[in-house]
């Protein structure tokens, strides 16, 4: 006994007992009741979470096709009812709860979905007064989008045509029961949109008839909730019942509490619209008849005032008041004329008091004595200024430094440097100098010898 040896085991070996054990001991499905914790869902769809209780934590997975199927928003927190099987993840050798389906715990999994899409949708906006449309108040062209073997198409048709039957229906035939119903009529209603150019409807009503919260869960699919929203042409809900209330009709632009009533909403009532056209008929009649009876009176008056009696009469007037303005004009133009002659004449005699003539012969005396004064005074200040330049000019070419140039002396300048040489140390061998003699002629040469005296 003490040689023989213990079995080794691989790593796949054992997970496999693991499993197996597992399998011969577990039911086949089991339910299990709990909280949510640590939801996480994958890009890939797939969901990863774990179910928790007072004591244990159980990891669960639930594949993208089982959680298609669920119609609420499962969170952390909430308790649930979970279906499945428990089997081992050979990968990281632990066993995990693989969720087929999953129900709310305390309310129903339709329930639950629908008030987590409204919540949704609210804080979105999608139920604000704002955004709804008006309806046309004298439709011409209706669409409606339901079943075309449903009692609801029969019932709005019928409650339209009893009020409004000048208007014309168009039926959109859609499923409005079952899996996949609430995107067809979101669908249908976007096609609509999309070719009202041709089809040119003033309203568009979506409907059925009555049935359980599951029956008329097509109306309360997101889908829809946001085709209607989107939809450039008023949009009607008329679905189930007086108690029912979907999605479809908190987003829509009006509710109809059901299809009958769908004609009430949609249409005016023909028989209030004559009743109306009457009253409007008659107070026109009257208001007519009193403008007219108001406009012979005042003919009346104007009749038998005194422009129609003497039409000349304020032409002649007028033609009166003209001659006595003109006659008025005359008299002033003539009082005007002889006063500007006297003043002329008045005038003339101060002048010729004046004797202009003589005046201006001694002004022009006065005047050639001050030209010839000015003449002799600008004269003897050129003179003296002539003599003051000359003085100066004669100073500063004593000045000039190269004044001494005339006397036979020279300036010698290195080309390079253009400075005056003043002692030999400020040359070197081969530079070249330039020498300045009398009338600006010079003389260039190049040092070969430096000699000091």
């Amino acid at each position: 006994m003490q040689n023989k040896k213990p079995k080794i085991y691989t790593v796949t070996q054992v997970t496999g007992l693991i499993k197996q054990v597992l399998g011969n001991n577990l039911p086949g499905r089991l339910t299990v009741t709990g909280e949510i914790t640590d939801w996480k869902e994958h890009h890939s769809g797939h969901c990863y979470f774990s179910l928790k209780d007072e004591y244990a934590l159980l990891p669960c997975v639930m594949w993208k096709s089982k959680f298609a199927k669920v119609r609420f928003e499962p969170e952390n927190g909430m308790a649930v009812f979970a279906n499945g099987y428990i089997d081992l993840y050979e990968p990281q050798g632990k066993y995990q709860f693989y969720v087929d389906s999953m129900q709310p715990a305390g309310v129903g999994a339709l329930q639950l979905a629908f008030q987590q899409l409204v919540e949704k949708l609210y804080k979105e906006g999608l139920f604000d007064e704002s955004h709804k449309k008006p309806l046309p108040v004298y439709p011409e062209r209706i669409g409606i989008l339901t079943s075309e073997t449903g009692a609801a198409v029969e019932d709005i048709r019928n409650s339209i045509h009893n009020r409004w039957p000048c208007v014309k229906l168009f039926l959109y035939p859609v499923p409005v029961q079952g899996e996949g119903a609430g995107q067809k009529i979101a669908a249908a209603l976007r096609d609509v949109n999309r070719r009202n150019d041709k089809l040119r409807l003033d309203l568009v009503i979506i409907g059925r008839g009555g049935g359980s919260m599951e029956d008329l869960w097509a109306f309360n699919e997101e889908s829809l909730a946001r085709a209607i929203f989107d939809s450039k042409i008023p949009v009607i809900s008329a679905v189930g019942h007086e108690i029912d209330t979907t999605i479809a009709d908190l987003v829509a632009d009006a509710r109809a509490s059901t299809p009958t009533k769908a004609g009430v909403v949609a249409v005016p009532d023909k028989v209030e619209v004559l009743e109306y056209l009457v009253n409007i008929e008659s107070r026109l009649s009257g208001n007519i008849e009193a403008r007219a009876k108001l406009a012979r009176q005042s003919l009346q008056t104007i009749l038998a005032s005194m422009v129609f009696r003497s039409p000349l009469l304020p032409v002649e007037k007028r033609a009166q008041r003209l001659d006595e303005l003109s006659g008025r004009l005359a008299e002033n133009m003539k009082g005007l004329v002889t006063e500007i002659r006297n003043t002329l004449s008045a005038m003339y005699e101060k002048v010729a008091k004046l004797e202009p003539h003589r005046l201006l012969g001694q002004k022009t005396v006065a005047l050639q004595e001050l030209q010839n004064r000015c003449l002799a005074a600008m004269t003897a200040a050129v003179n003296k200024a002539g003599l003051q330049l000359t003085a100066q000019e004669n100073r500063l070419m004593g000045l000039n430094p190269k004044a001494v140039l005339n006397r036979g002396y020279s300036i010698t300048t290195s080309k390079k440097t253009a400075q005056v040489i003043r002692d030999v140390k400020e040359i070197e061998l081969g530079d070249l100098l330039v020498t300045e003699l009398a009338k600006k002629k010079t003389i260039e040469s190049r040092v070969t010898k430096k000699q000091k005296t």
